[in-house]
C-alpha cells in the first residue's frame, strides 16, 4: 500500500524520506514486507510526508496495525480474490480484452468498469478471478472480489460497500461516522484516489453494482453476471458463451490428464460434444471420471448420450449443472418461465421472436419482450445474425421442466401452434415464388414480412432446419394432406435451391403422402418432383423409373401437361446415362405435349433443354436457330410466363445462346454471353446456375488465352461448394489444375 501511494504521489523513497522524517532504510524494509507491523508514529509521519486524505490516512494507519497485505491466498467468502484454478484453459481473447482493459483503467482516461456476461456455467467467475491473478502486479492498491450471490440471496449494495472499505482499511470509527450514502462516496473517492483492481462478482442488476463503481481514477471494476447490464453506462462488456470444440477438449485433457485422455481421444471429443462445450459441464465431467479411475471415458459417453439422464448425470459431488439452470429460472416472471419452457418445443438451431410469439400465443412484440428478458437474465442468446439461440444442455433443463410444470393439453396446443405456423407460412412463401406471385396479396401483418419474393425466399432458407423437421413430423404423424400442399407450395422455392441437399426427402416423403391420399394427379406431381431430385444427386436410374410411374399416375389423371413433365424429367438422367437418344425422343414428345396442354411454362424450359440435346448430339446449329423462337415468345404481349418463371427462362436461353456459340468456336461471342448470363443469375441469386456459368466462362477464356481471368472465374466456381451442382465443380477443378502454374 505504501509503494502504491508513494507512486502515486510521484515521490521517489528520498523524497518521501525528506518529506516525512522517516529514514530511507525503514521506508524501504516496509515496501519490501520487512517491517510489517511499524509504528503508529512511523506510519502517521509517512501519511503526513504523502499528504493523505482522511481515508487513505486511515487505511494506511490500519494496514499498518494489522500488518495485513493487500493482497494474499483467498479463503472463500472474504474481499481477497480466490487462486486461479490451475487448469484454466483457453479463453486468450478475452483475457487479452481485460488486459487492454486495465492499461486503459491505468491512463485515467477510459471506462473503468468492464462488465463479464454470459449464460449459467460459462466461467464468468474462472475468467474474472483469472485476469485478477495475471494483472494483480499492476494493481499496487489491492486486488479484491466481494461475491454478490445475485442468484441466490443477493447481498445488499450498502453491506458490500461496507466489506470494501473494511478491506481498504477504513475504521470502524470512520464508518460510523458516515451514512449509507457517505459510505458510497468514501469508496468511490478510494478507488479514485487509488489503484485498485475489484472483482464484483455473481451481480443480479444494475443497482446493486452501482454503488460500488467507481466514477474516475485509475482502478479498475470487473463485473460478472448472468445478465448484461445494459443499464449501466460507460462500461465495457465482455460476452462470454461455450467453448470452442479444441478449448473444451484441451480443458478435459488438463483435468484427467494426458495419457488418459489421449487413450480414448474420441471419447473425450464425444463428451466435450455432450456437454456443449460449457465449462461447468465440462469441469463436472472430467471431475466425475477423476474420482473414478477405473472407469472408461466412453462410460460416461453412453451416460451423457441419453438425453433424458444428462442433466442428472452433470453431477459431482455438491455441484449440479442443473443448480446452475435452476437459481436463473427461478427469478424469471411466469411468463417468461413459460416461454423458457416451451421454446424447448423449437426444431431448429435458433430461432427469431416470432418463434416465441407463436409458443405464448401473443403479438410479436410482445414476444421479442419476452424473449429479451430470458436474454437479460443469460438463458437465452443473441446470435450476431439478430437470431436466439438455447444453448442444448439448457433445451434439456426447458424440456424437463417443460414435462414437469406445463400441463399436457397445453404443452400439445402450444406445439400444435408452432408447427401449423411453420408450414402455413412455408406454403404462403413458396407461393410468392411460383408463377402467379404477382397476384399474391400483402402480408406484412402478421409475425414476419412477407411482402416481396425476396422476403419469403429468405424466410425459407433461414428457417428451412424448422420447417423440414414439422414437415418430417408431420409426415409420420400421417397429415398426408398437409405434406402435399407444403411440399407443392416449395417447387419454384427447390428449383430456386436446387443443391439444398433434402430435396430427394421432401419430394419422397410427399410422393409417399400423395399415394396414401390415392389422387394419382398428386401421386404424378409429386413422383416428377421426385425424379428431378434424385437427378440432382446423379442417382439416374431411380429418377427414371420415378418420372415412369410419374407418366403412369398423369395418364390416370388425364393430366397432359403432367405427362409432359414426365417424360421432361425422364430426360435429364437419361442423358446422365449417356443415352442421348432416348433423351432426345422423350423431349420432343414433352414439347408437343406442353403445347397441346397449353402449358407456355412447360413448353419454354422443354424447348430449352431440346435445345440442349441438340447442341450435344452435335448439332448447334439448330440449336442456335431456335433462340430466336423462343426469345420471341418470352416477348409475346399475350405470353403468359410472367415474374421468376420468364427471368429463369430468359436467362436460361442466354446460357444456352453461349453453350451454341462456344461449340461452334465463336469464342468471343460465347464469353460475351457468358458475362450477360451471370448478370441474370446475380440478380436472381441463383447460385448454383452462378456456378454453372462461372465454370463455362472460364472454359471459354481459356480457349481465348486469357488465363488470368480464367483462372479467377473457376476459383469463384469452386467457392460456391455445396451450393453448387458436384458435377461442374469437379470440371472447373480439373480445368484450373490444369493451367500454368502462376
Amino acid at each position: 500500500m505504501l509503494r502504491g501511494l508513494r507512486q502515486q504521489s510521484r515521490l521517489t523513497i528520498e523524497e518521501l524520506a525528506e518529506a516525512s522524517g522517516v529514514s530511507v532504510r525503514a521506508i524501504g524494509d516496509i515496501e519490501r514486507g520487512r517491517s510489517r507491523v511499524p509504528q503508529r508514529r512511523t506510519v502517521a509521519a509517512l501519511a503526513d510526508g504523502l499528504g493523505l486524505g482522511d481515508a487513505e490516512r486511515e487505511a494506511l494507519l490500519v494496514a499498518g496495525r494489522t500488518g495485513r497485505p493487500t493482497r494474499a491466498v483467498a479463503v472463500a467468502g472474504t474481499v481477497v480474490p480466490p487462486r486461479s484454478v490451475g487448469d484454466f484453459t483457453g479463453r486468450e481473447a478475452e483475457l487479452a480484452r481485460l488486459r487492454e482493459a486495465a492499461q486503459v483503467a491505468g491512463t485515467g482516461e477510459g471506462a473503468s468498469v468492464t462488465v463479464v456476461s454470459g449464460p449459467p456455467g460459462c466461467g464468468k467467475t474462472t475468467l474474472a478471478v483469472k485476469a485478477a491473478a495475471n494483472l494483480g502486479e499492476e494493481f499496487p492498491g489491492g486486488c479484491f472480489m466481494v461475491d454478490l450471490h445475485g442468484v441466490d440471496g443477493p447481498v445488499d449494495p450498502g453491506q458490500a460497500v461496507l466489506k470494501l472499505l473494511k478491506a481498504l482499511g477504513v475504521s470502524e470509527r470512520r464508518l460510523a461516522q458516515e451514512d449509507a450514502q457517505g459510505h458510497a462516496g468514501l469508496l468511490r473517492a478510494l478507488l479514485g484516489e487509488r489503484r485498485c483492481l475489484v472483482v464484483l462478482d455473481n451481480a443480479r442488476d444494475e443497482s446493486q453494482v452501482r454503488p460500488l463503481l467507481p466514477t474516475g481514477g485509475r482502478s479498475l471494476v470487473l463485473v460478472t453476471s448472468r445478465r448484461p447490464l445494459t443499464g449501466l453506462e460507460d462500461v465495457d462488456r465482455l460476452t462470454l458463451s461455450e467453448m470452442t470444440q479444441t478449448e473444451a477438449v484441451q480443458l478435459l485433457r488438463r483435468i484427467l490428464g494426458a495419457q488418459r485422455a489421449d487413450a480414448e481421444a474420441e471419447a473425450v471429443a464425444r463428451v466435450a460434444e455432450l456437454c456443449g462445450h460449457l465449462p461447468l459441464a465440462l469441469r463436472v465431467a472430467a471431475n466425475w471420471l477423476t474420482v473414478r479411475s477405473g472407469w472408461s471415458i466412453d462410460n460416461l459417453v453412453r451416460r451423457l448420450a441419453d438425453e433424458e439422464r444428462r442433466l442428472g448425470a452433470l453431477t459431482a459431488g455438491d455441484v449440479r449443472v442443473e443448480a446452475a439452470f435452476e437459481l436463473s429460472y427461478r427469478q424469471l416472471t411466469p411468463q417468461a418461465a413459460r416461454m423458457l419452457r416451451l421454446l424447448s418445443l423449437v426444431p431448429g438451431p435458433d430461432m427469431t421472436a416470432a418463434y416465441g410469439a407463436v409458443l405464448i400465443a401473443t403479438d410479436f412484440f410482445e414476444g421479442e419482450d419476452v424473449m429479451e428478458e430470458l436474454m437479460e437474465a443469460g438463458l437465452l442468446q443473441a446470435t450476431f445474425t439478430g437470431r436466439y439461440q438455447l444453448h442444448d444442455l439448457l433445451r434439456l433443463f426447458a424440456r424437463t421442466r417443460l414435462s414437469q410444470e406445463e400441463e399436457s393439453g397445453e404443452r400439445e396446443a402450444a406445439e400444435e401452434r408452432l408447427r401449423t405456423w411453420l408450414l402455413e407460412t412455408a406454403v404462403v412463401a413458396g407461393s410468392w415464388l411460383g408463377p402467379a406471385n404477382d397476384a399474391q396479396p400483402s402480408r406484412g401483418q402478421g409475425l414476419v414480412p412477407l411482402d416481396t419474393a425476396e422476403q419469403a425466399r429468405a424466410w425459407l432458407e433461414s428457417e428451412a432446419p424448422a420447417w423440414f423437421a414439422v414437415l418430417r413430423g408431420a409426415a409420420a404423424r400421417g397429415e398426408h394432406t398437409r405434406v402435399a400442399e407444403t411440399a407443392e407450395a416449395l417447387m419454384a422455392f427447390a428449383v430456386l435451391c436446387a443443391f439444398w441437399g433434402h430435396w430427394t426427402e421432401v419430394y419422397h416423403l410427399s410422393s409417399q403422402a400423395a399415394a396414401a391420399l390415392d389422387d394419382p394427379r398428386l401421386q404424378a406431381l409429386h413422383l416428377n418432383m421426385y425424379s428431378w431430385a434424385l437427378a440432382n444427386e446423379y442417382r439416374a436410374q431411380d429418377a427414371i423409373a420415378r418420372a415412369d410411374e410419374a407418366l403412369e399416375h398423369a395418364r390416370r389423371a388425364e393430366d397432359v401437361s403432367l405427362q409432359a413433365k414426365a417424360l421432361y424429367y425422364a430426360s435429364w438422367p437419361h442423358g446422365q446415362l449417356g443415352e442421348d437418344q432416348k433423351r432426345f425422343d422423350k423431349l420432343r414428345a414433352a414439347v408437343d405435349l406442353f403445347e397441346a396442354a397449353g402449358d407456355h411454362e412447360g413448353w419454354t424450359f422443354a424447348m430449352l433443354s431440346y435445345r440442349t440435346c441438340l447442341r450435344e448430339l452435335g448439332r448447334a446449329e439448330e440449336s442456335l436457330a431456335l433462340h430466336d423462337r423462343i426469345i420471341a415468345f418470352l416477348d409475346a404481349p399475350d405470353c403468359r410466363l410472367t415474374g421468376h418463371a420468364a427471368d429463369l427462362a430468359r436467362a436460361t436461353a442466354i446460357g444456352g445462346l453461349g453453350r451454341d456459340y462456344a461449340a461452334l468456336g465463336r469464342w468471343r461471342e460465347a464469353a460475351d454471353r457468358y458475362r450477360s448470363d451471370l448478370l441474370q443469375y446475380q440478380q436472381m441469386g441463383i447460385r448454383y446456375m452462378e456456378a454453372h456459368v462461372l465454370m463455362d466462362l472460364g472454359q471459354v477464356l481459356v480457349e481465348l488465352g486469357e488465363t488470368e481471368e480464367a483462372r479467377s472465374c473457376l476459383r469463384r466456381a469452386l467457392a460456391f461448394g455445396d451450393a453448387a451442382d458436384s458435377g461442374n465443380l469437379k470440371i472447373a477443378q480439373n480445368l484450373l489444375e490444369s493451367l500454368p502454374a502462376e
